[in-house]
């Protein structure tokens, strides 16, 4: 059976009908917007906030272990880069983002960026034209752990999503997004 080449965004409008259906829940536009699109989650805060800015928490060099190497495509032992971010503006946080980054699938200068801490990914990627697509893997609710309540100064649920942006049809990078459930919701 052939796909309808009209239906692209039906899996992604129906994990969150089901995300919807599980919570008890009906989740803003803007909310839906940042869980499903496609596009740069920066160039959206910058449009909704004017233009944001990134803590960087947490930036190592790892061996990808078993399961961070299956979700960049590497072997177990190839170096990746971890960084964990706050985007916020001024004091307010607004998303938490953690990323794997396969270094041998980096330019010196994407990787020189990436460490430099101070760039979100999506401006990194712009700044060099690098051609890529985002694909969402999942769209779920998680519950915080102690580094969110302290960031966030709460405790409530979290909205969650994870992908791979892809270029040259390699994993470039696998990124997970969290934001508490009440944010973006008068937005």
């Amino acid at each position: 059976m052939q796909k309808d080449k009209n239906e692209a965004n039906k899996p992604l409008i129906e994990k969150i009908n089901d995300l919807e259906k599980d919570y008890g829940q009906k989740f803003s536009n803007t909310q839906k917007i940042l869980l499903t699109t496609d596009g740069s989650i920066t160039a959206i805060l910058d449009v909704l906030y004017g233009k944001i800015t990134l803590d960087t928490l947490d930036q190592h060099f790892e061996d990808a272990d078993e399961e961070h190497a299956k979700l960049v495509n590497v072997d177990a032992g190839d170096e990746i880069n971890f960084r964990e971010v706050i985007m916020h503006k001024d004091d307010q946080p607004l998303i938490y983002a953690i990323s794997h980054v396969p270094l041998g699938r980096c330019s010196k200068e994407v990787c020189s960026d990436l460490l430099r801490a101070d760039i979100p990914i999506g401006r990194i990627l712009k700044n060099y034209n690098i051609e890529s697509r985002r694909e969402v893997n999942n769209i779920f609710i998680e519950k915080p752990n102690e580094k969110l309540i302290d960031l966030f100064k709460t405790d409530e649920d979290f909205l969650a999503r994870d992908y791979v942006i892809i270029s040259d049809d390699e994993i470039l990078m696998w990124i997970k997004e969290m934001f508490p459930v009440s944010y973006f919701t008068e937005i």
